[in-house]
């Protein structure tokens, strides 16, 4: 007998629903077809010890499962559980088998039958309500992830036996219902950590401040225990919060990476990811031999921070320049060229020598001659050239360590910011794919950043005093649009273009001697 189930694959972000064909018939040996991995072919064994182990037989007969579209490849252990039921309903086991052509399955089977969690439940579970499904059955950990998609019933199931009496009598189970809108609100500005935390360094909050606003990257750079790290962490709790649309695309790309915990929604807060400076390419920008996204893609809508920039390997720090523009990546193999969404916002820190004290205004700096300037060369100018704003961090004096003093609190800074994000918002409405002004092109520079008489003497005397490069031009004048928008004015004023000019630290001849 021929019974026809339905799964799901997940490729990149996206889901492609497989049907699973099974066939009991005379002969001998069970065979798994459709370009299946090792992971598929192994479940053979699982789901055979499952249904034994439950009281069921397994055919002692021929047994052909076709896994279509056959020329896709099939990974993963998601599948055991479509197969299982496929099997049992082939060779008669169980009542009601026309009713599977309704639902989707997906689960991994243990060897008593119980079910273990799944990677891309929220991707399978839109594929599945596109594709008018009336539900989908899924392992009880991910029931409240694929529960966020609408219109369609999600049930949870812990074993095998679960979905056996649910095909049998359907009110066995009852489908999961999560209120996304409702817990997503709740959950959005509950942040552990906050800007008011931060003893002094007003003008590293103010440079983030900026950052947060036109989506600029920044450089920190500093001694060591000057707060870059500290400060680095706390600029989620001051960008404006996620919106339903974000929060869905974000959640996707974590869920196809397998980072969600147990019964999760919707991400509600923006991601910040740290690697550690022995990353490869791979793990940075996505890959492997059945792509995976990488640290760029789970930053998206949020931030990637960089710690020990100049740690990196310097490969691992050029596969970074085309997704900075494009703000996204496509990874191509041989057969399969999958799209991975990457807008994050970069943050680096570093020190500014070996030995960490340049600069610094009470110890000495050790380094022999030329090795500020060596330390310096592993950042490519190309790299450099994506960072607007470059700041100078100082050790935090006892006095303001000691102070108790509150400074401004994070909510704060969020409402300038959300208020100069709207100011933003308005002005691109009109530019499909430019959100902030860190993504404007040199052709709508020539007309947003229109600067006065006075300002274009300024920003020429500082050209010759701090023997300015030209790629320092285009982003001092991105700068300062962002903070006149802050001011909530539209003419960019003298004070802002000051206030950019002091953010172009290594774009100065002779800062490293």
């Amino acid at each position: 007998m021929l019974v026809k189930t339905y799964g799901s694959a997940v490729y990149g972000v996206e889901a492609i629903t497989i049907t699973i064909e099974v066939n009991v018939s005379s002969g001998k040996f069970t065979s798994i077809v459709g370009l299946a991995d090792n992971a598929v072919k192994e479940s053979l064994e699982r789901m055979e010890s499952a249904i034994k182990t439950n009281g069921y037989h397994f055919p002692r007969t021929k047994v052909v499962v076709n896994l279509a579209p056959a020329d896709i490849r099939k990974s993963g252990t998601a599948f055991d559980l479509p197969i299982a039921i496929g099997t049992l309903a082939a060779s008669d086991q169980f009542e009601n088998a026309e009713k599977l052509s309704e639902y989707v399955i997906m689960g991994e089977l243990s060897l008593d039958g119980s079910i273990r969690p799944i990677k891309g439940a929220l991707p399978i579970a839109i594929q599945a309500r596109k594709e008018n499904f009336k539900g989908l059955i899924l392992p009880k950990q991910n029931a409240r992830e694929a529960a966020m998609v609408n219109n369609l019933k999600v049930y949870g199931v812990e074993h095998l036996n679960d979905v056996i009496n649910f095909f049998i009598d359907e009110n066995t189970l009852q489908p999961t219902i999560v209120n996304t809108r409702e817990e997503f609100a709740h959950a959005q500005s509950d942040y552990e950590i906050d800007f008011c935390d931060v003893k002094g360094q007003e003008n590293i909050k103010r440079a983030l401040e900026i950052a947060a606003a036109g989506g600029h990257n920044a450089i920190l750079i500093g001694p060591p225990g000057a707060g870059k790290t500290m400060l680095a962490k706390r600029l989620p709790t001051i960008l404006p919060p996620l919106t339903l649309q974000e929060a869905l695309e974000t959640t996707k790309i974590h869920s196809v990476a397998g980072k969600l915990p147990e019964n999760a929604t919707l991400i509600s807060k923006r991601p910040f990811r740290s690697p550690h400076h022995t990353i490869s390419d791979a793990g940075l920008v996505g890959g492997g031999g059945i792509p995976q996204p990488g640290e760029i893609s789970l930053a998206h809508n949020g931030v990637l921070f960089l710690d020990e920039l100049p740690e990196f390997k310097r490969t691992v720090l050029e596969v970074m320049r085309q997704p900075m523009e494009e703000r996204k990546i496509i990874i191509s193999r041989a057969k399969v060229a999958l799209e991975f969404p990457a807008s994050f916002m970069l943050i680096a820190s570093m020190n500014p020598c070996p030995c960490g004290f340049y600069n610094h205004p009470e110890k000495e700096c050790t380094c022999p001659p030329g090795a500020v300037q060596k330390y310096l060369n592993k950042i490519s100018g190309p790299l450099l050239d994506r960072i607007d704003l470059h700041v100078e961090v100082t050790p935090v004096a006892f006095s303001e360590l000691s102070s108790v003093h509150k400074s401004e609190k994070s909510e704060a800074i969020r409402e300038r910011v959300i208020k100069a994000m709207e100011r933003q918002s308005e002005r691109y409405k009109d530019n499909p794919g430019v959100y902030c002004n860190a993504q404007m092109s040199s052709k709508m520079l020539k007309e947003i950043c229109v600067i006065t008489q006075a300002g274009s003497n300024l920003l020429k005397v500082a050209m010759e005093r701090l023997n300015l490069s030209a790629r320092a031009y285009d982003r001092i004048l991105k700068v300062s649009r962002t903070i006149a928008d802050l001011a909530g004015t539209d003419d960019i004023k003298v004070e802002h273009l000051a206030e950019a000019i002091q953010y172009r630290s290594l774009d100065r001849e002779g800062w490293a001697g």
